[in-house]
């Protein structure tokens, strides 16, 4: 290869100091951060490529290398916020618990205060994604599990492990729809009290696991 041919292949792969690489990844998060935006203020079927585009400021051809239409993008924003919640409530969650209300009570306000604090990625977990109803269920099962794990942190292994895991599954599936209920009505309200009303579900709840 000559000395132009290098030169000219090292422009190619490099601009600004970043490798090609560097550069797609950039772009990718700037289309998943649009899309976070877009699906967060409305709804799917109002929400276009060219308009995720435009607020990343990356065209089409780079969107398609990435993605191959807006429900991929939407699951992918989804998936990640919501293992950025998941990962939240679970620090919040104490190694070694006094009992259930002591493990129940601060994952309960982490995750009441995350979503506050966090009104786009709340509306993209709770109100947007879930239109999808395979990916709803398979997200409520894995939430399930998650918090399944936490929970045995203070309650023994089950003697009736079907119960126990439809109780999860019940507890997810509840706390989730109060919380759709609480964004759609503008997350109006102490959310301090909110946890509080979601820790004595979880709680009354649990206590037919065993």
């Amino acid at each position: 290869m000559t000395e132009h041919a290098a030169a000219e292949r090292v422009r190619g792969e490099t601009y600004g100091g970043q490798s090609r690489e560097a550069r797609a990844a950039e772009r990718r998060e700037r289309l998943i951060g649009a899309g976070l935006e877009l699906f967060a203020a409305r709804a799917f079927d109002d929400v276009t490529v060219a308009d995720v585009c435009a607020r990343a400021k990356v065209s089409k051809r780079y969107f398609y290398e990435h993605f191959a239409d807006r429900e991929s993008l939407l699951l992918v924003v989804h998936r990640e916020q919501n293992e950025w919640l998941l990962a939240g409530v679970a620090a919040a969650a104490p190694q070694e618990p006094a009992d259930l209300d002591a493990l129940m009570r601060p994952m309960m306000t982490a995750l009441v205060h995350l979503l506050a604090d966090h009104p786009d990625s709340a509306r993209v977990i709770y109100i947007n994604a879930p239109r999808m109803e395979l990916r709803r269920r398979g997200l409520l099962r894995q939430d399930a599990e998650v918090f399944g794990r936490l929970i045995h942190r203070t309650v023994p292994a089950p003697a009736d492990r079907m119960r126990h895991d439809r109780m999860l599954l019940g507890l997810v599936a509840g706390v989730t729809e109060v919380l759709i209920d609480w964004l759609e009505q503008g997350m109006t309200g102490d959310p301090d009290v909110l946890a509080d009303h979601l820790t004595g579900f979880a709680l009354a709840l649990l206590a037919g696991t065993g």
